[in-house]
């Protein structure tokens, strides 16, 4: 089941928003939906980074150079 939502945007962004679609031949509402996916899994990533790292912390796992070294 899809679900259709209305947003507001403005002149600048509608600018950009057809000048990628037109560039790629995607329509104005795949350019959207690949943009929402795209931002929401950062936004998930960010809080569940945001929820472990006192753990990893506590682990000793500061750096990204750190978790390489654990899984490697």
């Amino acid at each position: 089941m899809s679900t259709t939502i209305s947003i507001r945007i403005d002149s600048e962004l509608e600018s950009m928003l057809d000048k990628v679609s037109r560039s790629s031949g995607r329509p104005k509402s795949e350019v959207v939906r690949e943009a929402l996916r795209r931002q929401l899994t950062i936004d998930s990533f960010q809080q569940l980074r945001s929820r472990i790292l006192p753990f990893a912390e506590s682990q000793g796992l500061l750096t990204d150079e750190d978790i390489w070294r654990e899984i490697s």
